[in-house]
């Protein structure tokens, strides 16, 4: 395991909070707790955080002034874990703890988490699968991810490999009692299955969700077993060759807001895999969290929030994209008279005239790139268009602008490849859509002058 920062390692242990074991983290050196979840804070009579500065961990784990005689700290390495049974006499109990070694700043810290041997049942031994090794490595390699996005990717080829699934997935809820596969991550030879599950109703999985409510996952051994029981799951997993599936809820604020799971893992081990997918769900809806707060803010970033098109901004990384290879068109737009009806029927109106602009802009470049680019201008980036349609185009829009009072002086380019410089292009467009200005003008005959922008 790599070394890492003391932020890095705190965010793993959010993870953990909710978690139905107990766990702690301790300075090596002076054996001050540094954090404990909300289940160790419950057993050992701690109210909050706060609480825990300053105290020593055999102080409140073993109720011991000094150091544990039995530490293992010196047996401890990163990267791997020393498991044990113990008794703890504060919670009464014999536990199986495991513990590792966390480096952060240049200190190290002692990770435990301790389970209940009598809730735990039979260890399945011959699987040698490390749970605390498992969470920890797929949380940092998660974490060490550039974005939200990648973070999942990650973690679902990590889990798919881990438990030698063929595939892991997510599925999320939207609107109107849809969920849809909106992750998945296919093992080599394995047919991948997000397309044909994007709009699946959720009273298709009613009887998972019952199970879900209670916090409970959702074990499927042998997809034929479920014929006549779950017909309406069978007819969707029979045509993906599944055989055997685990699936998790995710749930955010107790409400369930999907579910991820794993199709075909070895069988004898789907419990085991399921008391994982429990804990590392707690880690998944935080990342969704973080994904959808992403978007919030790239939205407020690259979009123009009075038309709902791209801004200024969005536009200047669109150009910076464009493809040499393919043909390129600039339409660029300026909505006449929006000074005018500002002025004189207040600034809601020109607010709707805007609106209406990028309304006609969509009719007639809906499959393009759109952006508001000044307070009355518009720009319509179309890659890959041929110059008769974009001509064409042009010339609906302004019977279309006509019909919407909408009203905008237009200038367009067309080249056949995007290897010219972008700004030029812009530029040219820019002075043929004030030349269109000028005329319009000059055949209304009005005595107002053409301003450069914002007239």
């Amino acid at each position: 395991m790599k070394k890492t920062n003391f932020d890095e390692i705190r965010k793993i242990w959010e993870f953990y909070e909710e978690l139905n074991e107990i766990v702690y983290v301790a300075d090596m050196d002076s054996h001050e707790l540094v954090y404990m979840n909300r289940l160790a804070r419950t057993v050992y009579g701690i109210q909050s955080l706060k609480e825990i500065k300053g105290k020593k961990c055999h102080e409140v784990v073993s109720d011991s002034l000094t150091p544990c005689a039995l530490c293992n700290d010196k047996r401890l390495k990163q990267g791997s874990f020393v498991e044990e049974v113990c008794y703890r006499p504060v919670v009464g109990k014999r536990m199986l703890v495991k513990n590792t070694v966390l480096e952060a700043d240049g200190r190290r810290y002692r990770f435990e988490l301790a389970v209940n041997i009598g809730e735990l049942g039979r260890l399945e031994k011959e699987y040698e699968l490390n749970e605390v090794v498992m969470i920890i490595d797929g949380l940092r390699i998660a974490l060490a991810a550039p974005t939200p996005e990648k973070s999942i990717e990650v973690l679902m080829e990590y889990i798919g490999q881990y438990f030698e699934s063929e595939r892991a997935y997510i599925f999320e809820e939207v609107e109107n009692g849809i969920c849809r596969n909106t992750y998945e991550w296919c093992a080599g030879g394995v047919a991948p299955q997000k397309e044909n599950l994007q709009n699946v109703p959720v009273e298709v999985v009613s009887l998972w969700y019952k199970r879900f409510l209670n916090g409970k996952s959702v074990i499927v051994s042998n997809v034929e077993s479920i014929c006549e029981k779950d017909p309406d799951v069978y007819e969707y997993l029979k045509p993906q060759n599944i055989k055997s599936l685990v699936v998790s809820p995710l749930i955010s604020e107790n409400k369930i807001i999907g579910f991820y799971g794993v199709d075909n893992p070895p069988e004898k081990f789907l419990s085991h895999i399921t008391y994982m997918l429990q804990i590392m769900g707690y880690f998944l809806v935080s990342v969704l969290r973080r994904r959808n707060l992403v978007k919030q803010l790239e939205e407020l970033c690259f979009l123009d929030q009075l038309t709902g098109i791209g801004n200024r901004h969005a536009m200047n990384d669109a150009a910076a994209k464009v493809m040499p290879e393919k043909s390129i068109g600039i339409l660029y737009c300026d909505v006449m008279g929006l000074k005018r009806e500002n002025d004189s029927m207040g600034h809601n109106a020109g607010d709707a005239l805007l609106v209406r602009a990028s309304e006609c802009l969509r009719r007639g470049f809906g499959e393009y790139a759109l952006f508001r680019v000044g307070g009355d201008e518009f720009l319509v980036l179309c890659e890959g268009i041929s110059q008769e349609e974009m001509q064409e185009r042009v010339e609906a829009m302004k019977v279309d602008m006509h019909r919407a009072n909408a009203l905008m002086a237009l200038g367009s380019v067309w080249r056949g490849d995007g290897r010219e410089n972008m700004d030029d292009l812009i530029a040219e467009a820019d002075k043929q859509m004030y030349a269109d200005k000028i005329e319009w003008y000059a055949k209304n005959r009005l005595n107002d002058q053409p301003y450069r922008h914002g007239n």
